[in-house]
């Protein structure tokens, strides 16, 4: 049961979360349309109603308190939701919304290009994607279901697997020709670029390779795979990559594979979403199309791992 004291009215809300994004109740009164008397009395409703003072007057200006810095980061993410929430069942009164959150390179190399496939086929469902590097609580965050790369161990969630990862290391031609690969101690002198997030990544692939790897000097840390593609494509490094993202430049001669691809990974690629939220509409229909598109896409990919060793540095034919 909800009680009513700690549900404060929606315009007290809105005007202390006016008060606090404008900096002054001028300011506040002006977004609202309101008259400043106006918004300073809902103020003094909202701290009456909660029993904590939310500002400090001082010569006519209101000094937010801690308490109300904390209440307001909370107060900001319910009224987005709030938000969200009815301008999606505006749009889509017989369907549904999608809050889907998703590692950026795999939104923008896999995902989006795809994703217009899944909304023709479900014409009353929405998604909106936003990229997340971290994980989150379903209980904190306003995300419906999220894509992220680990083990299926997302707290208070339900999961499905979408596919395990390989990864292949990749160097620019001109970088292999100075310096032609042709077993794992050619590897020695190189710039490894390493992935912020898999510290372990490397270890693994020289492991896969029946080898080990250098010594820590020659790493260079990067927060995203299209930073990494990048720099590996400018010859600065190689670069260590889920084998998924590194065909396009494979394929456009970009990007040349290293000894053995597809190398197993340090994990897998999950969809995860809200144990409460299983029987929506948007969830269901997402889970099944993705899942289905991963099966198709990957059927020629995901045993490359056992595949025939191409020759060192080359790309196979």
């Amino acid at each position: 049961m909800r009680v009513r004291r700690f549900l404060p009215n929606l315009s007290l809300l809105l005007a202390f979360d006016a008060v606090m994004r404008s900096g002054s109740v001028t300011a506040a009164a002006h977004d609202l349309s309101l008259t400043q008397s106006t918004v300073s009395r809902l103020i003094q409703t909202l701290e009456t109603q909660l029993g904590q003072q939310l500002f400090l007057r001082h010569r006519k200006r209101l000094i937010p308190t801690e308490a109300a810095r904390r209440y307001a980061g909370d107060i900001g993410q319910a009224l987005d939701l709030i938000q969200r929430s009815s301008m999606s069942l505006i749009a889509n009164p017989d369907g549904g919304g999608l809050d889907l959150a998703v590692l950026p390179t795999f939104a923008t190399r896999w995902l989006a290009p795809r994703l217009p496939q899944f909304l023709s086929a479900n014409p009353g469902i929405s998604v909106n994607l936003s990229t997340r590097f971290k994980p989150f609580s379903f209980d904190v965050e306003p995300y419906d279901a999220v894509i992220y790369f680990g083990r299926d161990d997302w707290p208070g969630a339900d999961h499905v697997k979408l596919f395990d990862e390989g990864v292949t290391a990749c160097a620019a031609p001109a970088l292999l020709a100075d310096h032609p690969v042709r077993d794992v101690g050619d590897m020695a002198g190189l710039t490894l670029l390493q992935l912020e997030t898999r510290p372990t990544a490397w270890s693994a692939w020289f492991a896969g390779q029946g080898g080990q790897p250098p010594g820590e000097g020659n790493r260079m840390r990067m927060d995203q795979f299209s930073m990494m593609i990048q720099a590996a494509i400018s010859g600065l490094g190689v670069a260590l990559l889920p084998d998924y993202l590194a065909q396009i430049e494979i394929a456009e001669g970009r990007l040349r594979p290293i000894l053995r691809r597809a190398v197993t990974g340090t994990g897998a690629y999950w969809l995860a979403w809200p144990q409460a939220k299983s029987g929506l509409k948007p969830i269901a229909a997402f889970r099944d199309w993705i899942t289905d598109r991963i099966a198709t896409d990957f059927s020629a990919t995901l045993g490359a791992a056992d595949s025939p060793t191409p020759e060192p540095g080359r790309a196979p034919s």
